[in-house]
């Protein structure tokens, strides 16, 4: 099936890409994996063609894509398993177009930086989806010890998240007055490599 998506996100994930974005017309949410447990993308590709040569896909550009299947996660339910056929450039949005894609969810998950796991596993909080363009306010990015962080105001709640864009450095010295970020539900994960899994808030994109 080809699909011809906005891309919101391609953001760094175990040094490889995770891209995300909304179809053109239907602003659906699509996050293209290499396999159906959701893995991330290599550098090959997530490359798109254009007449010029072969290219990184960035935010704003709109990407037709082959997607061979839906390969939900019940923490991901977006997920897509990619075909072998190199994506094409259908031009891109402008920046005063990205408003047209902004999601008004009630909360980010709730409150804090992440969601147990077990409830999502027992239907306790259903994830309809885990992927959202949402208008900030208050947004401050800080890096400390290498660790990247944004913190902001959404629906009332105050938010301390990382940042996985990759061009982090650039809005920390450069910060945009827009605060449009794209936030992602991260895989499920135990810091202390037990049993104890959550899925974590991560900001993928500002934009």
């Amino acid at each position: 099936m080809n699909t011809t998506i906005v891309i919101f996100a391609n953001s760094v994930k175990h040094g490889r890409h995770c891209v995300a974005g909304k179809v053109v017309n239907s602003h659906q949410w699509i996050r293209p994996v290499s396999d159906m447990e959701g893995a991330e993308l290599s550098d090959q590709q997530c490359l798109y063609e254009n007449p010029h040569g072969k290219f990184k896909v960035k935010p704003l550009q709109k990407i037709e894509m082959n997607l061979s299947r839906s390969a939900p996660l019940i923490s991901q339910p977006e997920n897509h398993l990619i075909s072998d056929q190199v994506w094409q450039q259908r031009y891109r949005i402008e920046e005063n177009e990205v408003s047209n894609y902004l999601d008004t969810p009630e909360s980010l998950w709730g409150a804090g930086n992440r969601v147990s796991y077990a409830q999502i596993e027992s239907r306790a909080i259903d994830i309809g989806q885990s992927l959202y363009l949402i208008q900030a306010s208050d947004l401050h990015l800080s890096k400390s010890d290498g660790r990247r962080r944004a913190t902001f105001i959404y629906a009332g709640i105050n938010y301390d998240l990382p940042v996985t864009d990759p061009n982090f450095e650039k809005h920390l010295v450069e910060p945009d007055n827009q605060q449009i970020l794209c936030i992602s539900l991260g895989e499920k994960y135990d810091p202390a490599g037990g049993n104890n899994y959550s899925c974590y808030k991560i900001v993928a994109t500002i934009l």
